[in-house]
């Protein structure tokens, strides 16, 4: 596997390391929403280009999520980040899964925004050929972004939505990452592991759901919670920022300041919603 310094963007200077890493549809530039409002005294963030995504659109590689999560490994050596939070939107969530899976001793915490399960995400035929079209059919990412939102949002956002997605990822990159994150399953590298976990769904999206992290993710991470949204479709970021910056930053504050930590909100699953304005609710 050639090695690749992934490019990436630092906000904060806060001891507790996070790396984030993007979905299918854009760059970087995904997390953009919350850069405004980050603790970045407890925190630093770097936001990652995946090969054949932003600045590094035009990066040969397999396109895999292993790939992608031995990107991450690097780039955090390279940071010179022992241990480190990871968050995923997406098929950035089976990317950061596929970090835990290979390096479980450097991960503080797992974050999965929307996130593939780590047993992939099949899809019958007809949907498969939407997605798979996209790579090249604007009109098939516009339908995949709209259905994944509920069919609410505004048509000039989704509009802007697809510009984006066109504009930061390489067409061939693109449809080659599908077949990783959709067609490859590796749960059994995962189950069982006691990393704090956290899952955030939108009740909007038909597809990634809160009743599919149930029997997935609450299911394989032993210390695991699931938010949902129920203003949030598919992209959080985007639809509902300042509840998710609440719901990801509670999380990861539970683990301390120092460079090692431990669970802090104790064992077990935890399932819960949040209101349109933002307050918990019991699940």
């Amino acid at each position: 596997m050639t090695s690749f310094l992934l490019p990436h963007a630092l906000h904060g200077r806060g001891p507790h390391k996070v790396i984030a890493v993007h979905g299918w549809f854009a760059d970087r530039s995904a997390f953009a929403p919350l850069l405004p409002d980050l603790d970045r005294a407890a925190f630093q963030y770097a936001l990652v280009d995946l090969r054949g995504y932003g600045e590094a659109q035009d990066a040969a590689g397999a396109y895999t999520t292993t790939e992608g999560a031995a990107d991450v490994l690097a780039l955090a050596d390279r940071l010179g980040w022992d241990r480190f939070s990871v968050i995923g939107h997406s098929m950035g969530g089976s990317v950061v899964q596929r970090v835990l899976a290979a390096a479980p001793a450097r991960v503080r915490r797992l974050v999965g925004i929307s996130p593939v399960p780590a047993s992939g995400f099949p899809l019958p035929p007809d949907q498969w050929a939407l997605f798979a079209s996209a790579a090249h059919a604007p009109d098939s990412r516009r339908a995949i972004i709209d259905l994944t939102t509920g069919g609410r949002r505004p048509d000039a956002w989704l509009d802007r939505m697809v510009r984006r997605s066109l504009e930061r990822s390489n067409p061939t990159a693109f449809r080659t990452w599908l077949d990783s994150w959709a067609g490859e399953g590796f749960a059994d590298d995962v189950e069982g592991s006691p990393v704090p976990a956290l899952a955030v769904t939108g009740s909007l999206d038909p597809a990634l759901t809160a009743e599919l992290t149930r029997r997935t993710w609450l299911r394989w991470y032993a210390n695991s919670q699931l938010i949902e949204l129920s203003a949030a479709g598919h992209y959080a970021m985007d639809e509902t920022p300042l509840e998710l910056i609440r719901a990801v930053e509670d999380f990861l504050r539970a683990d301390g300041d120092g460079d090692g930590g431990g669970d802090g909100d104790g064992g077990g699953n935890r399932d819960r919603s949040l209101r349109a304005a933002g307050g918990p609710e019991a699940g």
